[in-house]
């Protein structure tokens, strides 16, 4: 493991997985890892969650990784690889609190058609049942990385501010980049000693990418469950179907 990204959720941080592979740290591992195979994926990451990691297990050959959940234990990984640099990508408070509002902190909470369609997936889909019930303990629950009233924007922001300075805290300064992806790859290069590469560098998983993922499976599951169903023979009160 070369490179560690500690930057939170909706800090740009699929842009950051694609930056680090194109640059050649390859392949990074990354929360689409975790949500391709949950079967797998789940009983390793309780474990990390139990305080027992099999970080070799987890990564497979993966160079580098970012995004949750590996960024919430940047301590032990970067404790565990002591040759790697952590990257932690960082984006305005305001900013960053309106995208989780509508993505990441909406699927766990508030009073949306996102939240409410995670919550029946959870009911239908052990796995995803599991997988919230991890998410949760891992980030919302006291001892969690964004624990406490997250329920405003500026309670979001508290709690990125307090990350970010106990990451910066944590971290040897020689060992850290705090990056903005508005700086673009030269920043990032320069930490990691790469070439920069002679394009953009692009801005993906936009907040309407992510709800169109998280929905649509949430209602591809639903759906599943309500075509599979054991059909009545008549209608409500009785109506012909």
């Amino acid at each position: 493991m070369k490179a560690i990204g500690a930057g939170l959720p909706r800090t740009a941080t699929t842009t950051q997985m694609y930056a680090l592979e194109k640059l050649g740290f390859s392949p990074c591992y990354h929360m689409r890892d975790l949500l391709a195979d949950l079967g797998a994926g789940l009983p390793l990451w309780e474990e990390v969650a139990d305080g027992s990691p099999d970080w070799e297990r987890i990564f497979g050959e993966a160079t580098s990784t970012c995004d949750w959940p590996s960024a919430r234990y940047y301590r032990e990984l970067t404790d565990h690889y002591p040759e790697s640099k952590v990257v932690l990508s960082v984006r305005d408070g305001a900013g960053w609190a309106a995208s989780m509002q509508e993505t990441v902190w909406g699927v766990y909470h508030g009073d949306s058609v996102l939240h409410h369609l995670c919550r029946a997936r959870a009911v239908l889909d052990p796995l995803w049942n599991r997988y919230m019930a991890l998410m949760t303990r891992m980030t919302w629950d006291e001892g969690g990385a964004l624990a406490g009233d997250t329920s405003t924007a500026a309670g979001l922001v508290a709690a990125m501010e307090r990350w970010n300075d106990t990451v910066k805290r944590t971290v040897p300064p020689e060992r850290l980049l705090a990056w903005d992806p508005r700086d673009g790859w030269e920043p990032l290069c320069e930490f990691l000693d790469v070439p920069v590469p002679d394009e953009p560098l692009p801005r993906l998983n936009d907040t309407a990418s992510f709800r169109e993922g998280i929905i649509g499976g949430a209602l591809d599951v639903v759906n599943e469950w309500w075509q599979t169903r054991e059909r009545p023979a008549s209608g409500l009160h009785g109506a012909a179907l």
